[in-house]
């Protein structure tokens, strides 16, 4: 099982990565790691998987849970989306019109969970 990140350690990360123009890789892992947890914390599951390449992954949203081969429901998004997306710095409808996130299958709709709010 993955380290708890602490809410400390996950606030200083995200507190980092938002004054840096280039933030530096550790924070911005740290940082979508953490808003990841609170996700899961948020909306426990496993019928949506949530990808954040290359700094995670976790699977959400009650309902049937998949265990083999590629999930029917995945939204995927880059760290810098995902942040923004999490901290409620950018909304849900914006982020898939303008393409930032891919999202598959009929539960992949995450508007009703995010942002986290860390």
């Amino acid at each position: 099982m993955p380290r708890r990140i602490s809410t400390a350690d996950g606030r200083a990360a995200l507190a980092a990565v938002r004054v840096a123009e280039t933030p530096a890789r550790t924070d911005l892992a740290t940082g979508v790691r953490y808003l990841l947890q609170l996700l899961a914390e948020k909306a426990p599951g496993g019928s949506v998987e949530v990808r954040v390449p290359p700094f995670g992954a976790v699977q959400v949203i009650e309902g049937p849970r998949h265990t083999r081969g590629t999930p029917p429901n995945v939204v995927e998004t880059d760290p810098a989306t995902w942040i923004a997306l999490a901290t409620g710095e950018l909304g849900w409808a914006e982020a898939a019109a303008s393409g930032r996130i891919a999202a598959s299958g009929v539960r992949a709709d995450l508007s009703d969970v995010l942002p986290v709010r860390p």
